[in-house]
Formats: structure tokens, sequence, C-alpha cells
């Protein structure tokens, strides 16, 4: 079962992430869809862990849930799990699809990691808005897991380093300090780009580099609906990569953490990720593909994966 539902924001930075420019520091509104067990999206449940799921640069919410005639069953990450008994949340970062930005350079990655951090505060709450609500309570979280891919991994580390409010992560495809001569030159372009005043600049300049940036394996279909719904990349998260990278580089992370990653990824170097405290710090590859492993065809592998990592978290967890 989903539904649509939405956030109140403030797009201000309380990261220590340098940002320049400055954010808009206005309301804004982002969008995401809940999907789970009709009893927990009902609110009959009570409390329970929610996973939100952050996207990358250059793709969207679409990028978890992704559905069509010419996609499969098994590269619809956020379904699939819901199918096993999760509780999933797919966020649209603001600057995408249905959280809309008129100003590229009005954001940055510290403030998505702000934002986010109000989205994880709103679903313990059970504060934000659900779209044809019934008389049942809004959907709660007893705890919450972030899953990041690529720069929505940066922005997961950098909220759960920010609030301490989030039991777990699950890193896929981080971007790293190290990054591989295919990135540098993608951030080159966007770079070129957001200089001549554009807002948003492409993540890879033609659908060929695009795909290459994301994929090794996915079935076609997959790969041609990912280049149809690609995004532009807010110019302001652009600028703010490389500090960003460098602050949750510097900061050991403190909960459970899976880092995935396919040994075919063109567009990183390693991940530079560390544990503090006797955090569990687990690591898992995937032989033939690229970045976008929940649309790769060793999704079902991924799948299995993140599910053996949180469902083998202690009960503070669950």
């Amino acid at each position: 079962m989903s539904r649509e539902i939405s956030f109140d924001v403030v797009n201000h930075n309380e990261t220590e992430v340098a940002c320049l420019p400055a954010p808009d520091g206005r309301p804004h509104t982002l969008r995401a869809r809940l999907i789970g067990p009709a009893r927990v999206i009902e609110g009959r449940n009570g409390s329970e862990t929610f996973h939100v799921l952050v996207h990358d640069a250059g793709t969207g919410s679409w990028f978890w849930n992704l559905q069509g005639r010419r996609v499969g069953r098994e590269q619809d990450y956020a379904t699939r799990l819901a199918e096993k008994g999760k509780t999933i949340v797919v966020l649209d970062r603001l600057g995408y699809d249905r959280s809309p930005l008129r100003d590229g350079d009005a954001t940055c990655l510290g403030a998505q990691a702000t934002m986010l951090g109000r989205v994880v505060q709103a679903l313990y709450a059970g504060l934000y808005e659900v779209s044809g609500r019934p008389r049942a309570a809004t959907p709660h979280a007893s705890h919450i897991v972030l899953h990041g891919h690529g720069t929505g991994a940066t922005v997961a580390r950098l909220e759960a380093a920010t609030y301490s409010d989030v039991q777990a992560l699950v890193l896929m495809s981080p971007v790293s300090t190290s990054p591989s001569r295919l990135t540098l030159e993608t951030l080159r372009g966007q770079g070129m780009v957001c200089a001549q005043g554009a807002g948003f600049a492409p993540y890879g300049k033609t659908a060929r580099s695009f795909r290459r940036l994301l994929f090794a394996s996915a079935p076609v279909g997959v790969q041609r609906a990912a280049v149809r719904l690609r995004n532009s990349t807010p110019c302001g998260d652009v600028a703010s990569l490389p500090s960003s990278v460098l602050a949750a580089q510097g900061q050991a992370v403190d909960v459970p953490t899976l880092v995935l990653s396919g040994r075919a990824d063109a567009s990183r170097d390693g991940d530079g990720i560390t544990a503090t405290g006797g955090a569990r710090l687990e690591r898992r590859s995937f032989a033939g593909a690229g970045s976008a492993l929940p649309l790769e065809k060793q999704a079902p592998a991924v799948r299995r994966a993140v599910l053996s990592f949180v469902n083998s978290l202690d009960d503070t967890v669950r």
C-alpha cells in the first residue's frame, strides 16, 4: 500500500558544511511516497521502523521506485522491501521532481542534510501531511534507517552526524575523496555550466555519459527509463559537494552502517568510511555491478544484503 506524503521544511544549513552562496532560508515543501504494509500506512500499527531513501544527484525518488511496462519488478527497490514488511519513505530532495526549486543556486548539501533532519523528526512525531489520510492516526516512526545512494549517501551521513537521531545507515556507492577520472570530468563539466549562471547542471553531459556513470549491467529498459527521468543537479549542490564529502569523511560513523559498492562502478574509487566507538561497519561488493545497485541485474542480491543487515540489527533499531 502507498500514499503520497509531504513535509514542511526550511531551506537553511545547520551542518558544518560551508555553503556559498547561502541557501535561501525560505520554507519549502518536500514530497515523498510512503510505502508499506496497509496496517502501518493506515496508522493502525502504532510506531514502526521507517526506512528513508535518499537519492543521488541527477536521479530522483524514481531511482528507488522505478516502475513501467518495460521495467522489471526486480528493479523496484522500495516495493520489494515493502513486500518484506518494511515501511519505506521515498523522498524527492529539494530541487528534484515533485520538490521543485526555482533557483538551483539557492541550496546546498548542508541544507539538504538539514532538511532531511526535519523529515526524520517529522516522521518520529507523525507531523507531516498524508494525502487521503484515513481517520486513524498518522503513521509515526519508532526508529529510522537512512538509505543513501551516491551524493544521497553523503547527505545521509551528514544528517546522522549532525543530529544523532537515526539508528543505522545503508550507504550505496558513496562519494569519496578519491573520485574516479569519470567523476572528476563530470564535476568539472557541471561546474562550467553552473559558472555560466544556469542554476542547474546535467549529471553527465550526454545520455551516454549518464548511463556510464550509473550502470554496468542494468537491463536496457531500465537504462532507457532512467535517461527519460534524469534530473539536472542544483548548482548549489554541485558547488558544495567537495566540502560536504570532506566533512562526511572527517566524521567516523557511530551507528551500524552497511556500505555497498559495485566492482564495475566507473564513478568511484574507494569510500573512506570508518567506524568509531565500536559501531558496526559492514561492506559488501557485487561483481559486475555499477553505481546504481538497486537498478542493476544484481538488484536481488543487493536487497538480500540490505535485508540481512537491517533484520539483524538489535532491538534498539527494530
